[in-house]
């Protein structure tokens, strides 16, 4: 089910709650939610649909991707950045990476490792920023 944007900043300042098995129908309803913005936003976190957990969607690759409980672990190449987020007004400077690696759990649970660059990376970074409380 397409949900509406949360835009209230209080809400959106919260640190996210860690995501159980029984959150798989927010994780549904954000991705529907993401393609249903395609043309303006690549990424959402479960806190934009107003549901506080831990929970993201992207684009990346090619491909529609949801990752639970994702949590940065290594980074390097730091580089300033400039972003929007459909939740909130105008543009805003963030400090990113050129490249991170994720741990964070999959839809069926099982924790994983990946490392991302470039484009895809800055997107799940601004997404786990929102699971972390901080206002991009």
């Amino acid at each position: 089910m397409v949900r509406e944007i949360c835009r209230d900043e209080v809400f959106l300042a919260q640190k996210a709650e860690v995501a159980t098995e029984a959150d798989m129908q927010v994780a549904e309803d954000l991705l529907e939610t993401l393609i249903a913005h395609k043309h303006d936003c690549v990424g959402m976190a479960a806190n934009m649909i107003g549901v506080n957990k831990r929970i993201i969607a992207f684009a990346g690759d090619g491909e529609y991707r949801m990752m639970f409980n994702p949590e940065i672990v290594k980074k390097s190449g730091p580089y300033d950045a400039e972003e929007r987020c459909l939740s909130l007004a105008g543009a805003r400077k963030a400090k990113r990476w050129k490249s991170i690696k994720v741990r964070f759990q999959n839809p069926a649970f099982q924790e994983r490792f990946k490392t991302f660059t470039g484009w895809t990376a800055q997107i799940i970074q601004h997404e786990i920023d929102h699971c972390e409380g901080i206002i991009i």
